[in-house]
């Protein structure tokens, strides 16, 4: 397994075509300072520009939080015109996680609260343990979710929900959050990054190519009308129809062995 550290606080571990990206600030349950947020956009900026990485399980380091959201001891001393370069730091950190390329699975143990929520609602599927604790309380602190969560919480649950939970800053314990969406496997415990990284291997064995352009089809396509919709995924099928991957996929479907894709 290959390690490499981006600053003291972010760790990416790669093992055939499956990135981890951690979280690696366990004396600070995960929070999101300035520095975080930087290394983490600089991580996924890589991960992202890597042709070989088909999936990324993004997790922590720590058994007590996956990650408490935004660090408010930091906050606290900034001025306010720090104040406002640190949301561009934090927002550029969201937006990273949010367009990795690939499929993105997070796992989460402990507690996924405000910002830290919001980096889990960024990955595609969340993967969680009983120990799991989400929500987004920022109207407790007199804020709002400002990582996504107004946005991507609505598209997870519904909007009526998501009302119920951002207006309210309830947490959410694993088995209700089970039942209501937020997130999509609950495993036993302390299996959320053994059975996100096997359920990202899973994924990693298909085609580079098709699962980039399902990706990118299901990210642009949604909100938008249906007819609009299927122009969306008719483009993301162009891209993939005459492709290497798709020739191999089919010759390997008739031969019946495991396909080697080409990835191009």
């Amino acid at each position: 397994m290959d390690e490499r550290r981006y600053g003291d606080w972010v760790v990416v571990r790669r093992e055939g075509h499956v990135a981890e990206l951690l979280l690696d600030r366990p004396e600070a349950m995960n929070a999101i300072s300035t520095e975080l947020a930087r290394r983490l956009t600089a991580a996924c900026g890589e991960l992202a520009a890597d042709r070989s990485v088909r999936a990324v399980v993004l997790g922590s380091t720590g058994e007590r939080a996956f990650c408490v959201g935004a660090d408010l001891k930091e906050r606290n001393g900034l001025t306010d015109a720090e104040f406002g370069r640190h949301r561009t730091v934090l927002r550029a950190a969201f937006t990273a996680v949010l367009e990795l390329p690939v499929p993105a699975v997070a796992a989460v143990c402990g507690f996924a609260l405000g910002g830290g929520f919001e980096l889990a609602l960024s990955c595609d599927l969340i993967v969680a343990d009983p120990t799991a604790v989400v929500g987004l309380p920022e109207v407790t602190v007199g804020v709002i979710p400002g990582g996504g969560g107004t946005q991507l919480l609505p598209r997870r649950v519904g909007a009526a929900r998501a009302a119920e939970l951002i207006f309210t800053g309830r947490r959410v314990v694993a088995g209700e959050a089970r039942e209501l969406g937020l997130i999509d496997e609950l495993t036993e415990p302390g299996r959320a990054a053994a059975d996100a990284l096997a359920l990202a291997t899973r994924i990693a064995a298909n085609s580079p190519v098709g699962l980039r352009a399902a990706k990118r089809a299901l990210r642009t396509g949604f909100g938008l009308g249906l007819p609009a919709g299927l122009e969306v995924e008719d483009a993301a099928w162009r891209t993939v129809a005459f492709s290497p991957d798709r020739a191999e996929g089919v010759a390997a479907f008739n031969e019946k062995r495991a396909p080697r894709w080409p990835g191009e």
